[in-house]
């Protein structure tokens, strides 16, 4: 389960949004979170708190296919990112770092900048706690559920060799 606070976005975030191409030469997650969203949200890195959670309606993670972007995210203290739909490999590589990424057709539109929100990913729900309004995620399937879980593929992945 997650609660924070929403950062809401449009629709074609790009990479290069999320983090600028200038920051591509640092790997380490907590330096590129000091650049999160800096382009588009020059405050976004000073106001975000561990737990918040990102809406945009659709494309989110367009542009480019490095990791940097959802490691980012990650590093910042989002919890999920909420969307209409994402870029396939910017989701891709969102799972396989361990950062949920839920897609609704009708939350993105239904929670603005600032409302709390509430997300429980087993139940595929997100919750408007501000609004009391309620909206559904399309399910992960059982496999990427467990990579989610374990903090993403390289996680899970020790957990799978230590179980052997």
């Amino acid at each position: 389960m997650f609660k924070g606070e929403a950062y809401k976005y449009g629709a074609n975030v790009d990479t290069d949004a999320i983090i600028p191409a200038r920051y591509l030469n640092i790997s380490e997650p907590a330096l590129l979170a000091e650049h999160c969203m800096e382009d588009i949200d020059i405050d976004f890195v000073k106001r975000v708190k561990k737990g918040d959670i990102i809406t945009a309606t659709t494309n989110f993670g367009c542009g480019s296919s490095r990791e940097h972007a959802p490691l980012a995210i990650k590093a910042s203290g989002i919890s999920c990112v909420i969307a209409k739909s994402f870029a396939r490999i910017f989701f891709r590589n969102s799972i396989d770092i361990g950062l949920p990424l839920l897609e609704s057709d009708d939350a993105p539109d239904g929670i603005k900048a600032g409302d709390t929100v509430e997300v429980d990913l087993e139940k595929g729900t997100i919750k408007n706690v501000t609004t009391g309004k309620q909206f559904t995620a399309k399910p992960y399937p059982e496999f990427m559920s467990e990579l989610v879980k374990a903090g993403g593929l390289i996680e899970y992945t020790k957990r799978r060799v230590v179980t052997r």
